[in-house]
């Protein structure tokens, strides 16, 4: 065999794969058609999480530094530079792309430019090279599915062609659920533009806790960002009368739409039958395929939609190959969400626990009780922890707070460590900071269960 690995995509579940497997001495390929990073570095998680920020500071500006105390700031003729915002998120998802592409190189994985088919179990040809592995990764990645109405090209945006418009409209409707929409939607929110989510279902956060996801619509709504739900119904009906778009009973305008759609995975062209299973690639519990020695990790499989999912099955993988086998619990996996404020959750949601017929309590501290929270003036959100009555296990955690994507990694340790609320509690944090209503809600869950003894 010319490798032990070859890799197929270089997003973050092919990449960390990868430079795992060059790190644990396996002789590893990994072939991209396109950029190293995949969507995640180069259209993705990394440039958006950029303007965003961008987005942050300029309402941050405009709205608040009177309040703490900046003066000589005309908020009237302060204006957002997409074209700057733009450029700076290119420079910092190619900082990073360089950075995997030099950790691959240090590694010892040979990258191969080009598209890879599959030819047997043990063999795959790019650019007419045939290259023989004993294993064989498939992490190709997902892309979003097409809008169903005939709408003319020039009002559809892909996400892969958002970063090059030279300009953002003042109305702009972006299609889909969850975090990309969301974000999306809130960041031209921010910029002050006019904004529509089209919502293809009922649930706009479909994976999220029903409490978050009310949350965030009440706030969405507060913030005047129109949200129709059941697009996806009417969509084949979906058209523009001069400036306004219509969607079944409603109409407003619109220059551009955001195409953030449901997504699909980007199975590459293979001369054997790899099983499949609503437009992924079927795996069992250890990633592997309908071929024992082909795996598919990251979107390509659809099991979770994440690049923080995405490169643990890489690793997983990695490790099953090296005869280490991990059990893949998706319950310590967070979800996070970029939007404005954050919003983060790990473990068991109420609509599971109560199917499940868990016995649970919630307790829930608002951040507007908390002393940083205050100082900063970022007072909107919650910890919120799901705990099991009988001996007070840590079941779930939710979050919703400027920089909940960063605290939620202090709940993935307590549902690492099977932590209950007395341990959440008693564990001393720093003051004052935000996280320690992580310690306020653990003494509020203790304090319940105290008032539950008695009674």
């Amino acid at each position: 065999m010319d490798y032990d690995v070859v890799v197929i995509g270089a997003g973050p579940a092919g990449y960390v794969a990868a430079i795992r497997a060059g790190q644990v001495g396996l002789k590893t390929a990994i072939v991209e058609k396109k950029l190293i990073g995949g969507m995640c570095l180069n259209w993705g998680c990394i440039p958006s999480k950029a303007i965003i920020e961008s987005g942050r500071l300029y309402r941050r500006i405009k709205d608040d530094a009177r309040f703490f105390g900046v003066d000589g700031i005309d908020e009237q003729n302060i204006t957002f530079s997409w074209e700057q915002a733009r450029k700076r998120a290119l420079q910092v998802a190619k900082q990073l792309t360089s950075g995997v592409e030099l950790m691959l190189k240090k590694n010892g994985v040979e990258i191969i430019n080009g598209e890879a088919r599959i030819t047997s179990e043990n063999s795959v040809t790019v650019e007419n090279r045939n290259i023989t592995a004993s294993n064989i990764i498939i992490a190709t990645g997902s892309h979003h599915l097409p809008l169903k109405a005939k709408l003319p090209s020039e009002k559809v945006v892909e996400l892969e062609q958002f970063y090059s418009l030279k300009e953002l409209p003042e109305h702009i409707a972006v299609v889909g659920e969850g975090s990309i929409a969301i974000e999306l939607a809130q960041f031209f929110n921010l910029i002050d533009r006019n904004v529509t989510i089209l919502v293809p279902g009922e649930r706009m956060m479909p994976l999220a806790d029903e409490y978050l996801a009310g949350w965030m619509l009440s706030k969405l709504k507060r913030d005047g960002i129109r949200v129709i739900f059941n697009a996806n119904d009417m969509a084949d009906s979906s058209h523009f009368e001069g400036n306004q778009l219509v969607v079944g009973k409603d109409k407003f305008p619109c220059d551009i739409i955001i195409n953030s759609k449901l997504r699909q995975g980007i199975i590459p062209p293979s001369d054997i039958p790899l099983e499949t299973a609503n437009g992924f690639i079927a795996t069992n519990d250890f990633f592997q395929t309908s071929f024992p020695n082909i795996f598919a990790v990251g979107d390509v499989n659809g099991e979770m939609m994440f690049a923080n999912a995405a490169s643990t099955q890489g690793f997983h993988t990695i490790n099953f190959i090296k005869g280490i086998k991990e059990p893949f619990d998706k319950s310590r996996y967070p979800l996070n969400m970029y939007s404005s404020p954050e919003v983060a959750q790990i473990g068991k949601i109420e609509s599971q626990l109560k199917a499940d017929g868990v016995n649970y309590r919630v307790s829930e501290l608002p951040l507007s009780a908390n002393g940083k929270a205050l100082s900063e003036g970022n007072t909107e959100g919650f910890v919120r922890i799901l705990s099991e009555v009988k001996y007070g296990q840590v079941l779930g955690v939710q979050i919703i707070a400027s920089n909940a994507t960063d605290m939620i990694s202090e709940a993935a340790a307590f549902m690492e460590a099977e932590a209950t609320i007395y341990d959440v509690a008693k564990t001393v944090h720093a003051h004052p900071t935000i996280s320690e209503v992580f310690m306020e809600a653990g003494f509020v869950a203790v304090d319940s269960a105290k008032e539950e003894n008695r009674q």
